[in-house]
């Protein structure tokens, strides 16, 4: 099968990085060419990509630092700063933070170019390895036929989920959150699960508890941001409210993630981002004096309305992540 459109939307080339835009997808397919690191690290700001696609970005961003430091006398310390503006720009998320290390950790100052273009390859390569075992874990989790409500755009793990369930002959429906103020989940999650052929309904945000309510949804499934060692999951602002809903009408939820992140203690370590409410307004049309808005990208679910923190080395019950480094 083909990869979905979204599945392979930051590229490298010799006049920068080039990152599908999904502020416009689908109904155009642009693409945003970053000629250097400041580039790469404002259009991760701006939401040119989103969800796992800053840590592709960041990958091949550092490739951009490597180029532009081949000339200092001090290259390590200029790929370290740059690696530190790229994690600052989303700081929940710990992926990005993942895809600078794996870039240091292969860099030769005696070939700085090429030893970077190697470890952003193989940092690409680990993460859609660990997705494929992720998505597998998953689908082993969910019915042979059924229904999963999703929310936001859970990116290569949906993707993979999919293929999963596509392979173990599994028939899913899912169900899409639209996911304000962006539409993500309209317009990225909605679309890429069509593309793959999967039965798919969209409903607005506010719809999530009367779907769990009607007995209609078999699973809520969703990524993570980021999972504290103690087992609270970030994700998307709105998880909570779903987890919360799916856990009163005894529906199972399952988050996805590639790795717990142990060496954050608990959601009180995790710095959540606040992005100008601003944002809010406009995607609502709204730009009347004295209206506010309140935007925190993420929002926090506590272990007790998890079910299942599924990683690439198996699920765990949200109390039990200290397994996870036991599992190699």
């Amino acid at each position: 099968m083909a990869l979905p459109v979204l599945a392979d939307s930051v590229r490298i080339a010799d006049d920068g990085v080039h990152i599908l835009d999904r502020r416009v997808f689908p109904q155009r397919r642009e693409w945003v060419c970053c000629a250097t690191l400041e580039d790469v690290a404002r259009a991760i700001e701006d939401m040119v990509t989103q969800s796992s696609g800053p840590y592709f970005a960041a990958l091949w961003a550092m490739v951009l630092a490597a180029r532009e430091a081949e000339s200092d006398p001090r290259p390590r310390t200029r790929l370290e700063e740059a690696g530190a503006r790229l994690v600052s720009t989303r700081p929940t998320n710990n992926h990005l933070r993942k895809a600078v290390d794996r870039v240091l950790a292969r860099v030769d100052e005696r070939d700085l170019v090429a030893s970077a273009t190697e470890g952003a390859r193989c940092g690409e390569a680990v993460y859609r390895r660990s997705s494929r075992v992720l998505g597998e874990h998953t689908a082993a989790l969910l019915p042979d036929q059924g229904c999963a409500l999703t929310h936001c755009w859970p990116d290569l793990y949906l993707v993979e989920l999919v293929r999963a369930l596509q392979e173990q002959d599994k028939r899913v429906r899912f169900a899409c959150t639209e996911t304000r103020p962006y539409a993500q989940g309209a317009r990225l999650t909605a679309v890429t699960l069509a593309e793959m052929g999967v039965d798919t309904t969209l409903i607005t945000d506010s719809m999530g508890a009367a779907l769990l309510a009607s007995g209609d949804v078999d699973a809520l499934v969703t990524a993570a941001d980021r999972v504290t060692a103690d087992g609270h999951v970030i994700n998307k602002v709105g998880t909570l409210g779903l987890a919360v809903a799916a856990h009163a009408f005894d529906v199972p939820f399952h988050a996805m993630v590639q790795a717990p992140d142990t060496s954050t203690p608990s959601a009180e370590d995790v710095p959540i981002e606040y992005r100008d409410g601003a944002e809010v307004l406009a995607a609502a049309g709204v730009s009347e004096p004295g209206i506010h808005g309140w935007y925190p990208a993420f929002d926090v679910t506590p272990p007790r309305f998890v079910t299942t923190v599924v990683t690439d080395r198996g699920p765990f019950g949200p109390h039990e992540l200290d397994r996870y480094e036991e599992e190699l």
